[in-house]
């Protein structure tokens, strides 16, 4: 057997196909711009997208902030960049980077702060991302599930087009503390052929409530929770205080 590919790199070609059937992006950053506008003390007008992958909520946030995005992966921001020319995207490491400017507002999306995987770490990128916000500004962090919501031997199977192929995938997860990995295999149906991609593995953790929340408030943010948040995973939103600098 083919020993799993350890890159999320490896998903990019396929990303698209299967989050653009699955999610309602335009609908998302409607309620996300609601969100910003609810929390922020001051006017949101120019925003970071941390985690921002192939950059699929940034083509409608960028209607109406000046968006820039950052992401480890560099396939993910190839895609990106040839989505949204007009933007800004940045390769960098959530645990560790420095823009050299601040925001009014830092995005952390789609369970993107799960792949950070160790509490210490979740540490450095909220206090890395924190950075970036200016007084009365917002880091918000979409988490990934709760280790009490994990189901042992669950299976599931996505499927969507990228105009060209049709793209199933089979997904299953084991667990190890609380992080849960994930083995991804991709089916694609292209001009009558069938091929079975080599399977894609990673890790994502499970933090609680309470790291979450302990995250942020340890980096001087106020912090609000938003229970259904952009997708049934809820929102940890964190305001930098108007006073700290």
């Amino acid at each position: 057997m083919t020993e799993p590919l350890m890159s999320y790199d490896a998903a990019s070609r396929y990303y698209d196909a299967i989050y653009e059937a699955m999610k309602d992006y335009a609908a998302e950053a409607d309620r996300l711009r609601q969100l910003l506008e609810h929390y922020a003390q001051r006017p949101v007008r120019d925003l970071l997208d941390m985690g921002c992958g192939t950059g699929l909520h940034d083509q409608y946030l960028k209607d109406h902030y000046h968006v820039e995005g950052a992401d480890l992966s560099p396939s993910q921001l190839a895609i990106a960049r040839r989505r949204c020319p007009d933007l800004a995207f940045h390769e960098a490491d959530m645990t560790d980077f420095d823009l050299g400017r601040d925001y009014d507002a830092v995005t952390c999306l789609f369970s993107a702060i799960g792949h950070v995987i160790t509490e210490e770490k979740l540490g450095a990128a909220v206090r890395a991302m924190a950075r970036h916000v200016r007084p009365g500004g917002l880091l918000v962090i979409e988490p990934f599930i709760d280790p009490s919501e994990f189901r042992p031997g669950h299976l599931s199977v996505d499927e969507g087009d990228d105009g060209n192929a049709h793209v199933v995938r089979v997904s299953h997860s084991s667990r190890s503390g609380n992080v849960l990995e994930l083995t991804m295999h991709h089916y694609i149906s292209d001009g009558g052929e069938v091929s079975v991609v080599e399977p894609i593995r990673f890790d994502i953790a499970m933090f609680t409530a309470d790291q979450l929340r302990g995250a942020m408030e340890s980096a001087g943010l106020e912090v609000f929770h938003d229970p259904q948040g952009l997708m049934g995973r809820g929102l940890y939103i964190g305001r930098v205080p108007s006073s700290t600098r």
